[in-house]
């Protein structure tokens, strides 16, 4: 069941991975945009939503693992939307990540995947690195927590303490858990990411917690 967490933000949820839809005056923007199935679930979730009308406008990625970039491209081509996404992952966009040790199992699951769910390889408007900001929304602060990929990033909103952790964290549910080994590329980042949010979480007000959505 889709989730309207805020009037101007919406989860979409699926069996495999949630995705985010945040809204301004300017139109939509999506952070990330799910796996097989998604772009189905997103139309339906804007419909019930009442947002259908409105324009996308960007395309935030998170990171380039299959289940996050699966229609971005197809999405992009479609509304016309600008992709941003971190530098750092930028082989996975072109379809040309490479898999070493225990994530030799995610290059295997990915390369069946591609070809069976017309993976549209992309090329992103911007690429981005820790600390630029988006000028969208309520103002996003790009963070990188390399671990599960070299360039996987959060994107914080520090007027409402809220940070899209992205897969930091693997959650369903009221369970959250790191990802398992096989699909952390940088298996020994993950703690420094980790503080990195902690970091976060304790340089705001302490009336204000820090929130997490991941995915």
């Amino acid at each position: 069941m889709n989730q309207l967490i805020r009037d101007d933000l919406l989860q979409i949820r699926t069996p495999i991975v949630n995705f985010y839809v945040l809204r301004d005056h300017r139109g939509l923007y999506l952070i990330d945009c799910g796996f097989a199935g998604g772009r189905q679930l997103l139309k339906q979730a804007l419909q019930n939503r009442g947002w259908d009308r409105e324009p996308i406008v960007g395309i935030i990625v998170t990171h380039g693992h299959l289940d996050h970039i699966l229609n971005v491209g197809l999405m992009a081509q479609e509304t016309g939307a600008w992709v941003a996404a971190p530098r750092l992952d930028s082989a996975h966009y072109n379809g040309n990540a490479t898999y070493r040790g225990f994530t030799q199992v995610t290059g295997l699951l990915e390369a069946i995947g591609k070809p069976l769910l017309n993976f549209q390889p992309f090329t992103p408007t911007r690429l981005l690195d820790h600390g630029e900001q988006l000028d969208i929304w309520h103002g996003l602060q790009v963070v990188h927590l390399p671990g599960h990929t070299v360039g996987h990033s959060g994107f914080y909103c520090e007027q409402l303490r809220l940070l899209f952790s992205a897969d930091l964290f693997a959650s369903y549910g009221s369970l959250s858990h790191l990802p398992p080994r096989i699909f952390n590329s940088e298996e020994k980042l993950v703690s420094k990411s980790i503080s990195t949010v902690l970091d976060l979480r304790f340089s705001g007000s302490p009336s204000q917690p820090l929130r997490y959505r991941s995915t």
